[in-house]
């Protein structure tokens, strides 16, 4: 699993299309624990914003439940390790992991849950084995709590690292915010210190109606190439569902293609044959080349976005969140085709400015 880089805060549109180099990192591992699923989420959506490989980790013992007899085995497991933080024995066992070489890595990226005000007792132990081989990496943490603060995580961090370089402050998602962690994550990475170069994915936006939503875009020769042409004006053209789990239509021109068999996703962007666009509400197994994700936030959103299975919709692709005039149209249908200056379909026009096969004209 591809991803890069680290840890952030807060919130801000960038009408940067083109994928942004950040001149301080470098190879990225994200680790990470998850228990309740929320952490796993915050991966996710860090996955999709810069290129890293993920592991994760998990205790050997499977049948725990932490919470048990008000947290009685939680904090059985964290009283165990403030006992006696120096010793292995003191720590839960976990699972053999998948890296096991953490020299190829310049940056680590943490992502763990808080436990009543301490850092989970399963990452606890994962940072105490391989304290030494971290040891001059450059770090970032990121917690994840209810609604309890992280001074205890961030001080557990630095116990169990104290030879890592912190790339910068940890970056807190809580109950309260999580459903906003894409634009955190994404405003919390530009902030981080991290070793050598490294590229985080760049953006562009999808207008169908009223409505506007982000695509996180994947870092490849395809990608460069739409958001070169993006950069002269916005992209209009007509999608129609297909197999029930999909939008598709052609934009009028051949991308670079980097085929590859892929199961996708709600949400998931793709290029199929080279000039066709396919935005997914469902799921698929084909060849295609990635092009992104849509950042959403639940399954009605992305359907109600799509119009899916409702027929024909005119879909615009611009580099800005706020787009204006469409200067650039593309689309593979006939030549009595038009549109208005908006993007609209016009289907009997009579009078002014509209375009027709990618060109002004007025009526």
């Amino acid at each position: 699993m591809t991803l890069a880089a680290v840890v952030l805060t807060c919130c801000s549109e960038d009408s940067e299309v083109s994928a942004q180099t950040v001149e301080s990192t470098g190879k990225t591992l994200v680790v990470y624990y998850s228990y309740t699923g929320n952490c796993e989420q915050i991966v996710e959506t860090l996955a999709g914003q810069i290129q890293a490989d993920v592991m994760r980790i998990e205790p050997a013992d499977k049948t725990q439940r932490y919470e048990a007899n008000n947290y009685a085995i939680g904090t059985e497991l964290l009283n165990t390790i403030k006992a006696a933080p120096n010793e292995a024995t003191s720590y839960p066992a976990i699972d053999p992991v998948s890296v096991e070489d953490l020299s190829p890595y310049q940056n680590i990226i943490v992502v763990t849950p808080l436990w009543w005000s301490q850092m989970a007792a399963i990452m606890q132990t994962y940072l105490f084995n391989h304290s030494t081989e971290m040891s001059e990496k450059h770090v970032a943490l990121i917690v994840s709590s209810h609604s309890s603060s992280i001074g205890g995580v961030v001080s557990d961090a630095k116990r169990l690292l104290p030879g890592v370089v912190w790339a910068g402050d940890a970056l807190w998602i809580n109950n309260s915010n999580h459903s906003a962690r894409a634009s955190m994550i994404e405003n919390w990475l530009k902030t981080l210190n991290l070793a050598k170069k490294q590229t985080i994915m760049g953006k562009m936006y999808i207008n169908i109606g009223s409505k506007t939503l982000p695509v996180v875009l994947d870092d490849n020769s395809a990608t460069e190439a739409l958001t070169a042409a993006l950069q002269e004006g916005d992209i209009a053209y007509e999608a129609n569902d297909y197999g029930g789990f999909e939008k598709v239509g052609s934009i009028g021109s051949m991308l670079p293609t980097e085929d590859a068999q892929t199961t996708t996703q709600p949400g998931d962007v793709v290029l199929y044959n080279g000039s066709q666009i396919v935005l997914f509400y469902g799921s698929n197994t084909w060849s295609y080349t990635r092009l992104g994700r849509i950042e959403y936030t639940s399954a009605e959103e992305l359907e109600a976005f799509l119009k899916a299975g409702q027929g024909n919709v005119v879909v615009r692709l611009s580099a800005s969140s706020a787009p204006t005039a469409i200067s650039v149209v593309r689309t593979a249908v006939g030549e009595d085709v038009y549109y208005t200056m908006n993007g609209q379909r016009a289907y009997a026009p009579r009078k002014g400015l509209f375009i027709k096969n990618g060109k002004k004209v007025v009526l």
